[in-house]
């Protein structure tokens, strides 16, 4: 009889992780949102070519936003035109920083 038991408690045991493995949990509705917004924001992204740093950026005000404000959509807008201008112009170090500064005032 004690046999009997001792192998029912090891087959428990050798069975009960198994049981817990097959339990996944669905994602709630909030992980499903974020995940959405998470491919939004990457296809926006992906859709304005942004690499390194410039897309790293983007993402992390997409997520905390919901996207760009019209007013951070505008000063990104006229940063890839002051650095389009600057690089025809082939500015470099102090010179392209002081032509930064006063095209991005103005």
């Amino acid at each position: 009889m004690n046999k009997l038991i001792a192998g029912l408690c090891c087959l428990m045991l050798a069975v009960s992780p198994l049981a817990l493995a097959q339990e996944k949990k669905a994602p709630s509705e909030k992980q499903l949102a974020h995940q959405q917004k998470m491919k939004d924001c990457s296809k926006e992204a992906g859709d304005k070519k942004l690499k390194g740093d410039e897309r790293k950026n983007f993402m992390s005000s997409c997520l905390k936003s919901g996207g760009p404000t019209p007013k951070q959509q505008a000063q990104q807008d006229r940063m890839k035109s002051c650095n389009k201008q600057a690089a025809d112009k082939t500015l470099k170090g102090d010179e392209r920083k002081g032509f930064m500064s006063s095209c991005l005032k103005g």
